[in-house]
């Protein structure tokens, strides 16, 4: 649903319908909203799509495509879901640092950090991701937007999810609610512990 049609459903009409369409740039118009499954699994909304896609599918679309695709699907094999291991460091590397947190991958609590395009809010304080490259990847959850604990990861990229900012991996804002920035961090792993410094 485009907002067009959001918010004329919604019963805005006129005048009120224009000036809502009218204050928002074009970079915040359209952002991929993370959504959870009624079976725990997240999960992002998709548009209308309209175009040729050439090339290889790996994976799930979600959403209405119209158009013409060539290429192949394949499924996801486990090793492209998973932490790229040429990242990791030794234990005794992982001993040195001085971290802020430290998660134990090998809880099942953590789980959703296995698998790339998972992440978990730890300690109401930072947002651990595994991102599509398998590096594992952290940011304040505090958005400097306005000071509100709502950052998530979401399609590679930090998003809080109050009012829409958007920041890169890196930091930096995309849109105007994000344009202070937001704090990342380093992070390393031996494969079992991961922390954040």
């Amino acid at each position: 649903m485009t907002r067009y049609e959001f918010l004329k459903s919604a019963g805005f009409t006129g005048g009120a319908l224009m000036t809502l369409l009218s204050c928002v740039k074009n970079e915040d118009m359209y952002v991929d909203a993370l959504v959870q499954n009624p079976d725990g699994t997240t999960g992002t909304t998709s548009g209308t799509t309209t175009g040729t896609t050439t090339g290889t599918t790996t994976g799930t679309t979600t959403g209405t495509t119209t158009g013409t695709t060539t290429g192949t699907t394949g499924t996801t094999s486990s090793a492209s879901t998973q932490a790229d291991t040429s990242l990791f460091v030794t234990t005794e590397k992982l001993k040195s640092i001085s971290a802020k947190a430290t998660i134990d991958l090998t809880s099942s609590g953590y789980s959703k950090l296995l698998t790339k395009g998972g992440y978990y809010v730890i300690s109401n304080a930072y947002v651990i991701a595994l991102s599509k490259t398998g590096k594992y990847i952290a940011a304040t959850v505090t958005c400097s937007h306005e000071p509100k604990k709502r950052v998530i990861y979401s399609n590679e990229e930090w998003y809080c999810t109050d009012h829409g900012a958007r920041f890169s991996l890196t930091g930096a804002g995309l849109n105007s609610r994000g344009s202070r920035g937001l704090t990342v961090y380093n992070t390393a792993t031996d494969g079992k512990t991961l922390v954040i410094y």
